[in-house]
């Protein structure tokens, strides 16, 4: 049974930081690509962050870059994203997905979905 449930969301002011956690369990963890995807209110989802099954290649959009990482630890089958600087634009509801095909950080490659935490950035 495959199970993805994030953590860490919380309520936080612009330029602040939070890490968001995603444990794992039902899978090789090692094995499976993993990464976070977002949805706003009245916005589309987008990827936030992935990595790559077959090197570990990270991927971050524009709009993140430089301020996400994320990092997992195949020991703990987590995976985590670090905020840092973060924009009320950041505000969003942030899920963990995982598929065993899930090399390039698109939707359609993730078979499962965590439940979502949420995000919100004050300005």
């Amino acid at each position: 049974e495959v199970q993805l449930v994030e953590s860490g969301g919380a309520l936080v002011q612009a330029g602040g930081s939070l890490r968001l956690s995603c444990a794992a369990s039902g899978f090789t963890f090692a094995d499976w690509g993993i990464g976070w995807f977002r949805q706003a209110p009245g916005k589309e989802r987008e990827a936030v962050s992935c990595i790559s099954r077959t090197d570990g290649t990270t991927f971050y959009p524009d709009s993140v870059k430089g301020r996400f990482t994320i990092s997992k630890d195949n020991a703990k089958n987590t995976v985590y994203l670090q905020m840092n600087d973060l924009k009320p634009s950041d505000t969003a509801v942030y899920y963990c997905a995982a598929g065993p095909l899930s090399t390039w950080c698109v939707a359609y490659e993730y078979n499962y979905w965590g439940q979502g935490t949420q995000v919100t950035v004050s300005s």
